[in-house]
């Protein structure tokens, strides 16, 4: 064998091995975002591309920005990103906020999506999008709305360190 094929197959030697070392880096990648496998069809993080604008529904006045939408085998996925751990159970808050970003995915789409993800720093959890769940989004809505309407919302809680980092905290007169 001369030595020009010799070079030849190390060569293809060495794109292969350089293929692998970036596929595998690729999947350890992909595990760390917590994103399902498939096509980052929206993204609010700015990290790959521009930054998506809000989805939105006329009729029940809902806008949000899912922080990854993906196309798992035609069907969108939302997916919210959050900094913290997982707690033992998902806080109310994070479920509503997922299943709001689902509904304004259908609402887009007219296709039901089936779940959403949520991913903590040390898990990535599925939340089916269910009729009962949407059903509670929806009445918490209609809550939210007939509050407004009054002009005034009570605080539902008593938890001082929630009140501190409150975005009305400056204009509150129930804090604690």
């Amino acid at each position: 064998m001369s030595a020009g094929v010799i070079g030849v197959f190390v060569l293809a030697a060495a794109l292969l091995a350089a293929a692998v070392v970036f596929f595998i880096q690729a999947a350890r990648r992909q595990r760390q975002t917590g994103l399902p496998v498939g096509k980052v069809v929206y993204s609010d993080t700015g990290l790959w591309r521009e930054v998506e604008k809000p989805l939105f529904d006329s009729l029940l006045g809902l806008t949000g920005r899912p922080d990854y939408v993906v196309d798992e085998n035609g069907r969108l996925t939302p997916v919210e990103v959050k900094s913290s751990w997982a707690p033992p159970v998902p806080y109310d808050s994070h479920l509503y906020q997922l299943a709001a970003y689902c509904l304004l995915v259908e609402k887009k789409t007219g296709v039901r999506p089936a779940h959403g993800f949520l991913h903590y720093r040390n898990r990535t959890l599925s939340i089916p999008y269910t009729e009962d769940l949407e059903t509670r989004l929806l009445d918490l809505l209609a809550e939210m709305r007939l509050a407004e309407r009054r002009g005034a919302a009570e605080r539902s809680h008593e938890d001082p360190a929630r009140c501190a980092r409150c975005g009305y905290r400056s204009i509150c007169d129930q804090r604690l």
